[in-house]
């Protein structure tokens, strides 16, 4: 089930009409006023399935507490996912991980997924920057990214903060923003990094490392890795990029644009809301959602717990969503979406202009789905014209066939796959100097170098 990153669903507003300020706190007053039939629903379920009860041995009574868990799953507000990530497996050994915070600011926290080698590992661990999208849902949906990278990596990734839980005193967050975070976490890992900017991300990463090359950064990174992300959304375009185009950017600004309501810490803050994406996100796929809940039903039924199981962890992750910053939202619609100003050499920076080709140290290499539908094929490898000064044997771009956007990054494609040439090119890109421009050692099936 491919999944609508920002750069799709989040771009794909014929919901957009819906929102104004108080559809926010209507959405509030209507999720508390249906607490009490939760609770009746959560209750009854209970009732149906236990042991004691003889009619929980029926199919009335199973189907029963089967409807009133899709009633209570359908109603509920999905909390931020934890990362339950405890433990990699290193050669023959379970190696303990742990999650902490090593930079922190307002709407972002740094994760390092340390783990605790009771002996130094033979291979060598490349220092890895996740950069996650910032596109409705969670860091924690690149969990499978995440625990991939681990066992060769010392991996670190972007946490971002709901908006909706910072406060307005914090201050204001954009794409000017986010690029300039993107730069202070690669002084804070201090050099010796490989950055990865997945879907949403490629465009800021790339315009980060463009940057730090002009400044001469001694702490640029030594490769970047863009994934499935809209660098040039002029090609292929689908009826997502489209319609950005043809809405414009003061569409968005008054139909999807509202502000946090109380009591939430960022009360009053101008956000693009969590439910209105999840709409957006939903009403991209569906017939293929709806089929999910009906598949939940019928497991509950015959007592397929695999199958039910299979779906709470993914809808769990799915369902939990985050608001945007508005101005980050609306500057990143503008800029990639409606301007395209990246690719036309047009990106600003606080005043500056982005100049990719100002890029000649930093190893690219790009990664695409060929049954993406949400960055179509073409848009990401556009990074490789752009960056026109680096030299061509540390290029590499990848096209993974029978994929969709989701698989780029996650799933059995990307684990036996993607992950493996990802892995070989930063290894090949680790070693300074000479060592460096050395042509990575890929066999690259289904894409070109």
């Amino acid at each position: 089930m491919a999944i609508g990153e920002f750069d799709g669903a989040a771009v794909s507003g014929e919901n957009g009409a819906l929102a104004s300020t108080p559809m926010y706190w209507l959405y509030e007053m209507g999720h508390a006023a249906l607490n009490p039939a939760r609770a009746v629903a959560d209750a009854t379920r209970l009732f149906f399935r236990n042991p004691a009860n003889p009619l929980a041995h029926t199919t009335y009574g199973k189907s029963v507490a089967a409807a009133m868990e899709l009633f209570e799953r359908s109603t509920r507000r999905y909390h931020k996912p934890e990362w339950n990530i405890d433990s990699t497996l290193i050669g023959a050994e379970r190696v303990p991980v742990r999650a902490n915070v090593v930079w922190e600011h307002p709407f972002c926290r740094l994760l390092h997924f340390e783990r605790v080698f009771s002996h130094a590992p033979r291979r060598p661990q490349p220092k890895l920057l996740i950069v996650a999208p910032m596109s409705g849902h969670y860091a924690t949906l690149l969990r499978g990214t995440v625990e991939t990278m681990l066992p060769n990596h010392d991996v670190y990734i972007t946490d971002w903060v709901d908006a909706r839980m910072v406060p307005v005193a914090a201050g204001r967050f954009d794409l000017d923003d986010y690029i300039d975070y993107v730069i202070s976490i690669l002084h804070k890992l201090g050099g010796d990094t490989h950055v990865m900017g997945v879907c949403q991300p490629s465009v800021p990463v790339l315009a980060a490392v463009a940057l730090m090359e002009a400044d001469r950064d001694p702490y640029v990174p030594r490769s970047m890795i863009l994934m499935g992300g809209p660098i040039d959304t002029r090609i292929n375009s689908n009826n997502v990029n489209k319609l950005a185009e043809n809405r414009g950017i003061d569409w968005f600004r008054n139909h999807v644009i509202t502000k946090v309501p109380f009591p939430h810490p960022g009360f009053m803050r101008d956000v693009y809301p969590g439910f209105l994406q999840l709409h957006g996100f939903v009403s991209m796929n569906l017939d293929r959602h709806l089929e999910a809940h009906r598949n939940l039903f019928l497991n509950l039924v015959k007592g397929d717990g695999d199958g039910a199981t299979k779906h709470r962890e993914f809808y769990d992750e799915y369902l939990a969503v985050m608001d945007l910053s508005a101005e980050f939202y609306l500057q990143t619609v503008d800029t990639v979406f409606i301007r395209h100003a990246l690719p036309k050499g047009e990106m600003m920076h606080r005043g500056r202009k982005i100049d990719p080709s100002a890029v000649t140290n930093v190893a690219l290499m790009t990664v695409e789905g060929e049954n993406d539908d949400i960055s179509g094929v073409g848009q990401t490898e556009a990074a490789h014209r752009l960056c026109s000064n680096i030299p061509a044997d540390m290029k590499v771009h990848y096209l993974q066939p029978d994929v969709g956007h989701y698989g780029v990054f996650n799933g059995s494609r990307f684990k036996s796959e993607i992950a493996p040439r990802i892995a070989d090119f930063i290894l090949s890109s680790a070693v300074k100097g000479d060592a460096a421009k050395q042509k990575p050692n890929l066999k690259v099936v289904g894409g070109k170098a």
